[in-house]
């Protein structure tokens, strides 16, 4: 299933949040910056939710000084969850640097949030300042135009404001420079929010939060027994952004159960990494010592905060529906992996049986050989036969022999595929480009990355 593209449409407030009462969520108040620069806007996303005619002293008056859109939230909520971190359950987490600040329609009349990082302080920061680094800020955004063109449902980066305070970190260079972010998603109700209500023993939240989450995530209504209705959807949708993400050569990093979307799309871009080859202990965290949320480790971790989903479910219905679901999750991890790894290639489907063997023997060639996984799928793409030399090693033999049977899905007539090789965003690109902003101010590389993501979308799209 593609990711749904951006559709113009009006501006539509749809503030649903609000039939879930206090429970969900509590008022707070953004932080008053020293200044707000423009640095990056979405106009893209804008259109799709009627927001792109804002000028930009508008723009900074909503998602700098957060004045509230019409008719919308009179009040950011900072929305109260528990969760799994790193397997350790933590009843001390919500929203400690960012809140929900607008929900409306697309174009596709989804309902979708606007909710920010490193808006300021709320009941949940801890002894955190409440801010974001500005590089932390661009790398948000690399990450999700990335995601975005390779095919996955995540979060948009709306808006990056730089905001004028110095701020102090432990993991990089400091004083470094602050910056508000804006992303715009499909929900930001999180496994942790389930985890949260049933800590309380709050059955009856419980079960208003399964049938908004069906409504507006998954238009069901009317389910006799919302539990195993629900839990059946995150599980398709999760095993999607599982399979949709190591398709990518992406990981996360921080994949704890507050991080998981119950609408399955990935959101909250910490410490990621792009695997610059097909290595399942690829870490993207510094301090994941356990390798837990290592590139093939992924899918076993989403799967396991499903489980703590259907613990939280398990208050509201019997047991054995709910388990059944959560059987579900390798095969439909197996069956998008598959289908989304054809994508990438651009080859055909020939049945379950023969595209399994296809991508098996890819994927042990990419481990065996070490080649580039993005120069893989660059070369291969739309071409089930190639005669180039570094894929003539023994470890491509069993890949090559099952590919030659396949036909191509789309052409390589987009100027992408012509190029001198695959877009890529792997660390060492990650850091010039935030190097020229941080030595010189120097935007251009980044927009120009932008442009080059974009353009790789657009041929991946035909």
């Amino acid at each position: 299933m593609a990711p749904i593209q951006p559709k113009a449409a009006p501006y539509r407030a749809c503030t649903q949040i609000a039939s879930l009462g206090d429970a969900i969520a509590v008022p707070v108040a953004a932080a008053d910056f020293p200044e707000t620069r423009l640095r990056f806007r979405n106009d893209r996303w804008a259109a799709a939710v009627g927001l792109d005619d804002l000028s930009d002293e508008d723009w900074l008056r909503h998602f700098g000084r957060f004045d509230s859109l019409p008719d919308n939230l009179p009040q950011p909520l900072a929305l109260r969850y528990h969760g799994h971190q790193f397997r350790e359950y933590n009843p001390d987490i919500g929203d400690g640097r960012g809140f929900l600040f607008a929900q409306l329609l697309d174009g596709e009349d989804r309902l979708l949030d606007l909710a920010t990082k490193g808006s300021g302080t709320t009941p949940y920061s801890r002894a955190g300042d409440g801010r974001l680094t500005l590089k932390g800020g661009v790398r948000e955004i690399m990450a999700t135009e990335m995601l975005e063109a390779l095919g996955l449902e995540t979060s948009k980066t709306f808006s990056l404001i730089e905001t004028g305070e110095q701020l102090h970190r432990g993991d990089e260079p400091s004083p470094t420079r602050s910056a508000v972010l804006v992303r715009l998603g499909h929900g930001h109700i999180r496994i942790g929010s389930f985890q949260r209500a049933a800590f309380e023993r709050d059955d009856g939240f419980i079960e208003r939060l399964a049938r908004y989450c069906l409504e507006h995530y998954y238009d069901e209504t009317d389910v006799a027994d919302p539990g195993p209705a629900l839990l059946n959807k995150a599980v398709e949708a999760c095993a999607r952004q599982a399979a949709h993400m190591v398709a990518a050569g992406f990981v996360h990093g921080v994949l704890n159960s507050d991080n998981i979307n119950i609408s399955g799309e990935s959101f909250d871009y910490g410490p990621w990494r792009f695997a610059p080859t097909w290595d399942p202990s690829f870490t993207a965290a510094y301090f994941d010592h356990a390798g837990l949320y290592a590139f093939g480790r992924q899918p076993e971790a989403i799967h396991w905060n499903l489980a703590q989903l259907a613990g939280c479910l398990r208050q509201i219905g019997e047991a054995p529906p709910l388990i059944a679901a959560l059987e579900r999750y390798p095969d439909l991890y197996r069956e998008a992996f598959t289908a989304q790894f054809l994508w990438r290639l651009g080859f055909a489907s020939r049945g379950a049986e023969a595209d399994h063997a296809l991508v098996e023997a890819a994927e042990k060639a990419l481990i065996a050989s070490g080649v580039v996984a993005d120069r893989f799928f660059f070369d291969w793409m739309g071409r089930p036969a190639l005669d180039e030399p570094a894929y003539a090693a023994d470890a491509f033999t069993a890949f090559r022999t099952a590919a030659a049977h396949y036909a191509p899905a789309r052409s390589r007539d987009h100027a992408y595929w012509n190029g001198n090789g695959p877009c890529s965003m792997h660390i060492e690109e990650v850091e010039a480009i935030w190097a020229h902003i941080a030595d010189r101010d120097d935007w251009a590389p980044l927009h120009a990355k932008i442009d080059a993501i974009r353009s790789m979308g657009e041929a991946y799209r035909r």
